[in-house]
């Protein structure tokens, strides 16, 4: 059992929960006798407190770790929800397959990737992760095990992708694989020096490259407000076929080395790490999607307050202003983050009813957990995300508003329907006060 039960980004801090473990698929908890409210529990990536249930139960599904089989002719994989994607990639890649989209992170589940229906740097070619999934089995409170897809029990599977673990527990799923030639990716960086010169890079490396974001320095002022290193890539059409097995090494220190000073003296040295405007480079795919992923522990470096991920997404018809407004506000306050990312999503439509992402444009930025000063500086920016008709990402939030959350997805009303009675998280009670 895990020693710790928080989020990843270890804000806020949860009150007491009691744990139940949940490591043979048919030797279920009966969770119709635990007192109070349930919630299923991977491996502690969620960012917010979509993961947490204060006062209530977890229910630790990190044991529900086997395969179930793999058809090599079809690429499809069944295994149980506990799976995480750093091991189906040590199975799959070797036999040239890869996960059709994956997050920034290899550390979650294969249940928690189809709870927060995640979605990757490829959202343009291959959508969310959910666009993926064949079917999968949902236990219910009740005891009652459902076997839910596109043909049989709509409604469920359309509630449970991108439903943050609130209809039931997912004991397995089976999901679509992208066959692929080799594990090397032929990538291209390229400096840019504002958001302007973003978007003329972006429109076309989106019509020639599987995968596609940037890193954007929000630090940077003035006419160079926004530059940033644009990455993109496809796999390479030949080479090995071999997935990462080393392990990382963990951040070593929990005091915060994040200040005003170091990232500004991050930020510069990170965009001059690259002394050519465009660099052309064959690599692993492991640096190029999980590059955080070398360094465990990394959250330890915002301190014991943890920090807050705020990732959102803005339409194309008055995103890029919105997003310029965002940036510059970022910068005065002096709360700006060494990780920024951004990038666009295509119009692939999800399956889930509350899945995030719609066509537009993402930005994700950590910021430290300062406290008063955090919270209402980000309530400010929801402020503008709003009047531009943007929403915010519920599956890393830990502090929006219950009405800025129903503004932002009216599906909830009918995605209510479908949440087991016995189920509940601290996000869901947060949001509904």
């Amino acid at each position: 059992m895990k020693s710790i039960y928080e989020s990843w980004g270890k804000y806020p801090t949860p009150e007491y929960q009691q744990v139940i473990n949940y490591s043979w698929i048919n030797e279920a908890p009966d969770l119709a006798t635990v007192i109070g409210n349930v919630l299923p529990f991977g491996l502690g990536r969620s960012y917010g407190d979509s993961c947490l249930n204060s006062n209530g139960t977890l229910v630790d599904c990190s044991g529900l770790n086997k395969f179930i089989s793999v058809d090599w002719d079809k690429g499809v994989l069944r295994a149980e929800a506990g799976v995480s994607l750093d091991e189906i990639l040590k199975l799959i890649v070797p036999k040239g397959f890869f996960l059709a989209v994956t997050p920034g992170t290899k550390f979650v589940t294969l249940g928690g990737a189809i709870a927060n229906d995640v979605h990757g740097k490829n959202h343009h070619k291959m959508g969310t992760f959910g666009c993926h999934v064949n079917c999968f089995e949902l236990l219910r409170s009740t005891n009652e095990r459902l076997i839910c897809s596109n043909s049989e029990n709509q409604e469920l599977f359309r509630a449970t992708i991108g439903g943050l673990g609130l209809t039931g527990i997912i004991t397995w799923a089976e999901i679509k694989l992208f066959r692929i030639d080799s594990s090397m990716i032929d990538a291209e960086f390229v400096k840019f020096d504002c958001l302007n010169d973003f978007f003329e890079i972006n429109d076309f490396a989106n019509l020639t490259n599987d995968f596609t974001v940037s890193w954007i320095d929000c630090t940077s002022t003035g006419t160079r407000s926004g530059r940033g290193i644009y990455s993109s890539g496809n796999f390479a059409k030949s080479g090995p076929k071999y997935a990462n097995t080393k392990h990382s090494i963990d951040f070593p220190f929990k005091s915060s080395f994040i200040n005003e000073l170091s990232v500004n003296l991050f930020n510069v040295l990170y965009y001059q790490k690259q002394f050519d405007k465009k660099l052309n480079s064959l690599i692993h795919y492991e640096p190029f999607f999980y590059p955080l992923d070398a360094v465990g522990k990394w959250n330890n470096a915002y301190g014991k307050n943890g920090f807050i991920q705020y990732q959102f997404v803005l339409p194309f018809n008055n995103g890029k202003e919105a997003l310029k407004e965002i940036l510059t506000r970022i910068n005065h306050s002096g709360l700006s983050s060494f990780l920024t990312v951004l990038k666009t999503f295509g119009n692939i439509k999800s399956p889930g009813m509350l899945s995030f992402p719609r066509p537009g444009i993402t930005l994700a930025i950590d910021f430290r957990m300062t406290g008063k000063r955090t919270l209402d500086f980000l309530t400010s920016l929801d402020d503008i995300v709003k009047e531009h008709r943007g929403v915010i990402y519920p599956a890393k939030d830990s502090r929006m508003s219950g009405s800025d959350f129903m503004h932002f997805y009216p599906e909830v009303k009918e995605f209510s329907k479908y949440i087991d009675p016995k189920f509940s998280s601290s996000f869901w009670r947060r949001v509904n006060n």
